[in-house]
């Protein structure tokens, strides 16, 4: 069993930027990958960062250059910076990874981030 929980979201203007932080907990030996997915109002989850072993990591096109996914290992804590953000960024967003043998994927509960002036 793996818990994570997310911090950092909030209120930001356009423009500014934000680090959200997922710490997790419990057999966090057996993680795999960790990811960020975000949920805006009336739309789909959709992944926004993961990395892999290695520090392997993937972003979607539309956001590569403005997010950044990082990984302490020895605080088990994935990290997203987040920079120039707009209004369209707005959303909950979660933090996911898959850990344990056969493999299952946890959630955490979610961070609301607002960006407006």
């Amino acid at each position: 069993q793996v818990q994570l929980v997310e911090s950092g979201g909030g209120l930001v203007q356009p423009g500014g930027s934000l680090r959200l932080s997922c710490a997790a907990s419990g057999s966090t030996g057996s993680i795999s990958r960790m990811a960020w997915y975000r949920q805006a109002p009336g739309k789909q989850r959709e992944q926004v960062a993961l990395i892999a072993s290695g520090d392997w990591t993937t972003y979607p096109d539309s956001l590569k250059g403005r997010f950044t996914i990082s990984r302490d290992y020895a605080k088990n804590t994935v990290y997203l910076l987040m920079n120039s953000l707009t209004p369209e960024d707005t959303a909950v967003y979660y933090c996911y990874c898959t850990a344990g043998q056969p493999l299952r994927a946890y959630w955490g509960q979610g961070t609301q981030v607002t960006v407006s002036s």
